[in-house]
């Protein structure tokens, strides 16, 4: 064993590293100024929910490009078209003078663009739909017919026509700059363009070949202007005329400088945030935080008294690391994210529980008191790595198929566990083994709730009312799965697609707002009010794409709106396409029924079939239940509330794998004794900790369901029903379940735990 003061020199380097990682975050502008600046770029950037801004999902459209081609060469296409999207997507959005846009690629033929501050994206929207494909043409003469096939093209006007050759004379790839400038004698905006050197030969060539005779520039399928050649232009470089104006050529000149896009970009999903709804975000989530963060402080020194002081200095720590190490990875904190990490402080103090549990355990047996700390920390070491390993398991899920905020959920709960499986198992250690040296010959005494304690002395023969636990959850399931169908579940737009504004307009009433809509727009609307006098949320039902794609049914909203509003805001917009709603349904059925078979796997592996078996299926009632909560309580179904599921399928797998390990621990010890005893035994010893642990996670996510709002409304309550369903199902559903397997195994002559498992557990005690 290694000796303590090495430990606690590697510990507290790793403490000095890490926590001076998290200081940019909260250290005040006037002395990040006079830090370097490798040290103060070190810090969590803010999501769009959190700071304001727009998010763009774009669909590379290829299905031009791939047509009638083999598979193979079809994904070489769809990927080198998407590379080739990116670099003009980035130099379009460069040339704008944006700042700090985020363009990454999402999934096989999509890229995904942020926009930090933009609070209305149709501008944007249009610079990345326009394919900006230039090529020029001669007009069509007699001789044309001969050359080769005569394209018909419209002009400004639907009705305006332009014969033109189909060969192309040049191809816009070879102009090298494009400005807007002003017309000396009209004074009219035009673009002003210059070719390269191969362009700057050719069109000098083709220029002085074809005096008197038009030449069209056609963008995107369109005449933009058709002048006649007066003579050869031999300077490589020329002039776009047409009905312009300074805006739109000034955007013609940008297209041209950025490049073409080898295919249409269609937006199948937006999302836009108002700074005040983000900052409105950053107080709830700091506020409650704080908040929960203190309930749990104070349950525990209530509890544990000088020990759980020391586990709250651990807890402290571990937010201190979490955010250190956040900040080095540069992720994104996302409003989801500062849920995941509160909820993370409630379960992160799981583990100082248990410890504080079996050293009070060994106490009660008369251990002297450095032995039984060892004791304590060596039989708690395979319960908190196999509850986390299972907490883990479902987060790891909620990164790969969610999106966005999602995995910002996923990152900071993920790193949370992580960080406090280390200060719990040895940063709390060490400190509580100082403690107790001090302590000399007197007695280690970790203080409890005396009610529990004299509960916990006599076994509670829970299993006598297993079967109407049994029947009880059967009938709550059912009714769940009825409520699941009628009246369903209230679908955000992340599954059911649509479009969902918020609209801030004080000095109109829902009446007056309604039938301004209604002379405006043909769409079914439905109006809601929401929170303070004056805020609306407008609905729209599921669009086609190419009316999420345009975006012209939000405008239409916010221009019927802006007439009997001036003044009036629009804090959220909601844009979901068809394609996108499938999508998260189909990740959301996938990645539920993946971390369902992770835990099963995990509990096959670690205990034994029944036992993964029963918490599997203990698993599946407590899921159908919170199902029929959200279609009881009406709360919005959406990404959000798959965060809270697959956090409330770990979360209750961690529960049961506490009593499952205690199971197992007697199995060992006495594996002749009635399996109704020892089940009973086994859940009365782990009781205290249970109730402990529920506890201090529902106080941690308290304070948000209750002040945080609609934003969260989705995570927090069906965490707080969940976290209720999971603990009693521990004792009432999945005991019960495991007593049936158990007892069907003991009829086949089978032991109830294989050697494998035996063996395993044996390591895990002998470490130190």
């Amino acid at each position: 064993m290694k000796t303590r003061f090495s430990r606690a020199l590697v510990y507290g380097l790793i403490i000095l590293f890490g926590l001076p990682s998290a200081l940019p975050n909260v250290l005040p502008d006037s002395v990040l100024q006079k830090l370097p600046e490798w040290y103060t770029q070190n810090q969590l950037a803010l999501g769009l929910d959190l700071r304001g801004g727009s998010h763009l999902l774009l669909e590379v459209d290829t299905s031009e490009l791939t047509a009638n081609k083999n598979p193979a060469l079809h994904e070489q296409i769809v990927r080198d078209a998407v590379e080739q999207s990116l670099e003009v997507v980035r130099r379009r959005l460069d040339e704008t003078g944006m700042v700090e846009p985020m363009i990454t690629r999402q999934g096989s033929d999509s890229i995904l663009v942020q926009l930090p501050g933009v609070n209305d994206p149709q501008h944007i929207r249009e610079l990345l739909g326009t394919t900006a494909r230039m090529t020029f043409h001669w007009a069509a003469n007699e001789k044309s017919a001969l050359l080769g096939k005569i394209i018909s093209v419209q002009g400004d006007t639907p009705s305006e026509r332009y014969q033109l050759e189909e060969r192309v004379a040049l191809e816009g790839k070879h102009i090298s700059d494009a400005r807007l400038a002003f017309n000396q004698e009209t004074g009219e905006p035009v673009v002003n363009f210059k070719l390269d050197n191969e362009g700057a030969r050719r069109f000098g060539d083709m220029t002085k070949h074809n005096i008197g005779r038009p030449l069209a520039i056609v963008l995107d399928d369109r005449v933009v202007t058709a002048p006649v050649i007066r003579s050869a232009i031999q300077g490589g470089s020329g002039e776009i005329s047409g009905s312009f104006t300074s805006a739109s050529a000034n955007d013609l000149a940008l297209l041209l400088r950025a490049g073409a896009l080898p295919a249409p970009l269609k937006v199948i999903e937006e999302r836009t945030v108002g700074p005040d709804l983000g900052s409105d975000a950053i107080s709830m989530g700091i506020s409650t935080g704080i908040v929960g963060a203190l309930l749990v402080l104070a349950f525990m020194v209530g509890i544990y008294g000088r020990w759980g002081f020391i586990a709250c200095v651990g807890l402290a720590v571990n937010i201190g690391l979490s955010f250190g190490v956040l900040s080095l990875l540069g992720a994104t904190l996302t409003l989801p994210g500062i849920a995941g990490f509160i909820l993370s402080i409630g379960m992160a103090v799981d583990a100082n529980i248990l410890i504080n549990e079996r050293i009070r355990e060994e106490t009660r047996r008369g251990e002297p008191a450095m032995a039984a700390l060892r004791a304590g920390f060596q039989r708690a070491y395979s319960t908190i790595l196999d509850s986390n390993v299972t907490s883990l398991i479902a987060i790891s899920l909620l990164f790969l198929f969610g999106s966005g905020p999602v995995r910002g959920f996923a990152v900071t709960m993920a790193v949370g566990l992580l960080i406090s499986m280390f200060t719990a198992i040895s940063f709390t250690r060490l400190v509580m083994e100082w403690r107790v040296e001090k302590l000399g010959k007197q007695p280690l005494i970790i203080s409890g709730i005396k009610m529990l304690d004299r509960i916990s002395e006599n076994t509670i023969p829970f299993l006598r009312a297993r079967f109407f636990g049994l029947v009880a959850s059967a009938v709550l399931s059912l009714a769940s799965v009825f409520l699941f169908f009628s009246p369903g579940l209230d679908y955000g737009v992340d599954f059911s697609g649509g479009t969902v504004i918020e609209v801030s307009a004080p000095d109109v009433g829902v009446a007056d707002l309604r039938k301004s809509l209604q002379q405006q727009s043909t769409a079914q609307l439905a109006i809601q009010e929401f929170g303070a006098q004056g805020h609306y949320l407008v609905r729209m039902p599921a669009q086609s794409a190419e009316d999420v794609a345009n975006g012209t049914s939000v405008q239409a909203v916010k221009t019927a709106v802006l007439a009997i509003s001036p003044d009036a805001k629009f804090p959220r917009v909601e844009m979901v396409g068809p394609r996108v709603s499938g999508d998260f349904g189909d990740a959301t059925i996938l990645a539920i029924i993946l971390a369902g078979l992770g835990m099963l796997g995990y509990l096959w592996i670690r205990f034994e079939s029944h036992f993964a078996l029963a918490a599997t299926l203990t698993l599946a009632l407590d899921l159908t239940k919170t199902i029929g909560f959200f279609a009881l309580a009406g709360v919005e179904f959406n990404l959000t509330a798959v965060a809270a599921l697959l956090a409330l399928i770990g979360y209750s797998v961690n529960d049961k794998v506490v009593v499952f390990d205690r199971i197992r621990e007697n199995l060992r010890l006495t594996p002749n004794k009635p399996l109704v005893q020892l089940l009973n035994e086994s859940i009365t010893s782990t009781l205290t900790r249970t109730v402990f642990t529920s506890v201090t996670t529902f106080l941690a996510l308290l304070p948000m369901a209750m002040g945080g709002g609609n934003a969260v409304a989705s995570f927090s309550l069906p965490m707080l029903f969940g976290i209720v369903i999971g603990t009693s199902s521990s004792i009432l559903i999945a005991a019960p379940i495991l007593l049936l397997l158990g007892e069907r195994r003991i009829r086949k002559g089978k032991t109830q735990l294989r050697d494998s498992a035996e063996v395993a557990q044996r390591e895990l005690d002998l470490l130190p």
